[in-house]
């Protein structure tokens, strides 16, 4: 059996993808492959690189410290307007983002680590849904997490040359198709919520970009859930400690709820694992 963990993007409500893989590791499920996009490119490296239980207190210590320090997000209202008039493209530097993966990661590469990696980002070169596999962390986690409007594109040297590259949940948010062509016979999907909630018709014109975005990565995920061949087992873990007020427009700041969702989602994922799962416990 071949099992992989799918980590989908969400920024700030990722912090429940840690309740879900404290609840995976205690049952004793460890993954062979982990596949990541955006937050879930981070959450997904640290597993990767540790996929045993003291990985969790450290995830756990690495949301409180950002939920603390709101250095990722954490630029004063003025500086975000000059630095969005100045640059025309994005509110937010890179560095803060940029360093608290240098000073977690460092050199790491892929192939350090004890799991197999991949991480999803999109090139604005090629309009292509691009996957890392090799090469240092840090850039690859910086390309998959580059939010447009919020961070610049990422620049990262490929086998094409330098490319820039945007958030990988633009063109494949929560990527199951690709656990299951990779060989996995056993998914675990990670996902934070929002493909559970129901869309409304936008009313503003800020709201039609991300009703459209959604549509079209539910749509994919739906897709590919539907296309998961019969032998493939594939676990989507609720997710607990989200609602509707996490898609407002300034949501993506709110790191007051992070201890509160990943216990949340780790009490909704283990009964979901004890109900349709049969595991040894770690």
């Amino acid at each position: 059996m071949t099992t992989a963990f799918v980590l989908g993007g969400g920024g700030i409500l990722g912090a429940v993808e840690v309740g879900m893989l404290r609840a995976l590791l205690e049952r004793g499920i460890t993954p062979d492959l982990v596949l990541g996009t955006s937050v879930g490119a981070l959450n997904g490296a640290l597993v990767a690189r540790e996929p045993r239980l003291p990985v969790i207190e450290r995830l756990t210590e690495l949301w409180s410290e950002t939920a603390r320090s709101r250095d990722v997000y954490g630029d004063r209202p003025l500086r975000t307007v000059r630095r969005a008039v100045a640059t025309g493209t994005h509110i937010y530097s890179p560095k803060p983002l940029t360093q608290r993966l240098e000073d977690e990661l460092g050199d790491t590469t892929f192939a350090d680590l004890e799991v197999r990696l991949q991480v999803c980002a999109a090139s604005i070169e090629r309009s292509a849904e691009h996957w890392f596999t090799s090469g240092p962390l840090v850039p690859a986690i910086v390309a998959s997490a580059a939010v447009p409007g919020l961070l610049p594109p990422a620049r990262v040297e490929t086998e094409w040359g330098v490319e820039h590259f945007l958030d990988g949940g633009i063109v494949n948010s929560i990527p199951v198709g690709r656990a299951v062509a990779l060989g996995a016979t056993r998914v675990f999907v990670l996902q934070v919520g929002r493909v559970d909630r129901p869309l409304s018709v936008p009313t503003r014109p800020w709201e039609v970009a991300r009703v459209s975005f959604e549509v079209a990565r539910r749509h994919r995920f739906t897709r590919e859930l539907a296309e998961i061949p019969d032998d493939v087992e594939a676990h989507v873990l609720p997710a607990a400690g989200t609602s509707a007020k996490d898609d407002s427009m300034l949501a993506f700041r709110d790191f007051s709820s992070v201890q509160r969702r990943i216990d949340a989602s780790y009490d909704a994922a283990l009964a979901y694992l004890d109900e349709h799962v049969t595991t040894d416990p770690a």
